[in-house]
C-alpha cells in the first residue's frame, strides 16, 4: 500500500453563525461539539447562511439535550412542510458529556448556551459551552482590556 496516501480526509469547517454576545456575557468554562437533529429545509437554510442564535440555551430533560430560541429562518423555496423557525431541536451527545452538563447545571448554577453552528464537511455542529455571568465590573475590565490592546496595536502600526 502507498504510505503517501492518508487514510481519510481532513473534513471543512464552514462557519455559519457565532454568538459573539455570549463572550460578553459570560465567562466561558467548558465547551462541547454536538450534532443536531435538523430537517432538510433547515439544512438548505443554514446553507445560505440564515440563522440567528441571539437568546439561544440549552436545556437537559430525560437525558437528552435541547436547544431552545436557536433561529434558523424559513427555507425561502420551500413549501408547507417548512420547518418552524425557532422550535426545540435536539442535540447529539455521548452519555458522559451530558452528565458533565447535568452537574454543571444542577450543583453549580451554571448555564449552557450554543457559541457557533458550522458545518463539519457535511454535518451540522453545535458548539455549546458552559459558562458563568461575567457581573458587571467582569465586562467593564474585559472591554478596557481590549481596549489597550487596541492602543497598543495602534501605536506599533506604521
Amino acid at each position: 500500500m502507498n504510505s503517501n496516501i492518508p487514510d481519510h480526509k481532513e473534513r471543512v469547517v464552514k462557519i455559519i453563525a457565532t454568538n459573539r454576545k455570549a463572550e460578553h456575557d459570560y465567562i466561558i468554562l467548558q465547551t462541547f461539539e454536538a450534532g443536531i437533529v435538523l430537517t432538510g429545509t433547515e439544512v438548505k437554510s443554514l446553507r445560505n447562511g440564515r440563522c440567528s442564535m441571539v437568546d439561544a440555551y440549552c436545556t437537559i430533560r430525560k437525558n437528552e439535550v435541547f436547544v431552545i430560541n436557536l433561529h434558523i429562518n424559513e427555507y425561502e423555496f420551500g413549501n408547507r412542510e417548512n420547518h418552524k423557525p425557532r422550535r426545540e431541536r435536539k442535540l447529539l451527545l455521548h452519555d458522559y458529556e451530558i452528565n458533565k452538563i447535568r452537574t454543571a447545571i444542577n450543583e453549580k448554577g451554571l448555564t449552557v448556551v450554543p457559541l457557533e453552528i458550522y458545518f463539519s464537511g457535511h454535518l451540522v455542529k453545535l458548539k455549546i459551552a458552559t459558562v458563568k455571568a461575567k457581573k458587571k465590573y467582569d465586562k467593564r475590565e474585559s472591554t478596557k482590556e481590549k481596549e489597550q490592546l487596541k492602543e497598543i496595536n495602534r501605536k506599533f502600526k506604521f
